[in-house]
This record gives C-alpha cells, sequence and structure tokens, in this order.
C-alpha cells in the first residue's frame, strides 16, 4: 500500500485521538518492515501518548488489513529532528535549518541542507551554500529539521535560573 493511502487510513484516527499526525514513514522490507507514524500535540508526547496511539492503529491495521506480511508498529513523537511531510511543514518552519534528500538529483546534488525560505505552490525554497534554490516537493525523498542544540541548551540554562 502506498505512503498516501496509509496517510488517508491513518490521519483520521490519530485526529480523532487528539493528536497532530505529523507523517508516517513505510519502509517495506522483505526482512524487517517497518511502519513509524509521528503524532504531536501541544503539551507534548509521553509514553502513555504513543502507547494509546499504537494501541488504537494496530486494531484498525489489524481489521483493514493495508500491508501484506510481517512489518512493525512503531509510534513516535518528531523529535527534535522532526521530518518533514508537506507544503505546511516547510511553511511552518521557515526560517529554521533542514536538510533534505531527493528521489531524483537536480543539478547533480540529491542531498541539500540549509534554511528554509519558504514553500507554495510544490515547491520548497531553501538556501544552500548561500544561494536560493528551487526543489520540487514532490521529489523530496526525506527531509528533517536540523536541530539548533546551542539555542536548545540556551534556552534551558535560562530556565535553570
Amino acid at each position: 500500500m502506498s505512503d498516501q493511502k496509509l496517510n488517508e487510513l491513518l490521519q483520521p484516527l490519530v485526529e480523532d485521538l487528539g493528536y497532530e499526525f505529523v507523517g508516517l514513514e513505510y519502509n517495506n522490507n522483505p526482512k524487517h518492515s517497518v511502519l513509524r507514524v509521528y503524532i504531536d500535540c501541544e503539551t507534548g508526547i509521553g509514553i502513555e501518548d504513543c502507547e494509546r496511539v499504537s494501541r488504537e492503529t494496530a486494531a484498525l491495521l489489524d481489521v483493514k488489513d493495508p500491508i501484506r506480511g510481517h512489518y512493525n508498529l512503531e509510534i513516535s513523537s518528531p523529535g527534535l529532528d522532526r521530518p518533514l511531510f508537506n507544503t505546511q511543514h516547510f511553511r511552518e518552519f521557515t526560517g529554521r535549518n533542514a536538510r533534505v534528500n531527493l528521489y531524483a538529483p537536480m543539478d547533480g546534488r540529491r542531498k541539500y541542507s540549509g534554511q528554509i525560505l519558504g514553500a507554495d505552490d510544490g515547491v520548497l525554497r531553501m538556501e544552500q551554500d548561500g544561494e536560493e534554490v528551487v526543489l520540487e516537493i514532490g521529489n523530496i525523498a526525506k527531509a528533517r529539521l536540523v536541530p539548533d542544540y546551542q539555542e536548545i541548551l540556551a534556552g534551558q540554562k535560562t530556565k535553570q535560573r
């Protein structure tokens, strides 16, 4: 089953449970397939949240049986290196740094890393080596935020005072 069809099946369930459906990754490997579903919430995600969504997701997948063969189901928070799946995600994190891998190379290159400048009309604009590049969102295989650990640590030091 395609990622799109899995999204269509699982997004309503996750949202009905009161969580943000960030997206999913399905790694179809004959020996070790993994379906990883990312969820979020304004108050953060704890183990209890993952357990709740896992139980409901597993039940739905057992009934609908969209995936042939054995696979592992993982429910996860997006983490500091949050995956970015769509135009809305790129817009939301404009100004932040991201790593992007493409399906097909553009100008002989598949990997880009830099600041997100914006996203619209099916394209992502980002800064790469001081220049703006335009990438087709449909050609993005994987994209993740790059955490700014110095900023995170500085924020923790401020909270401790």
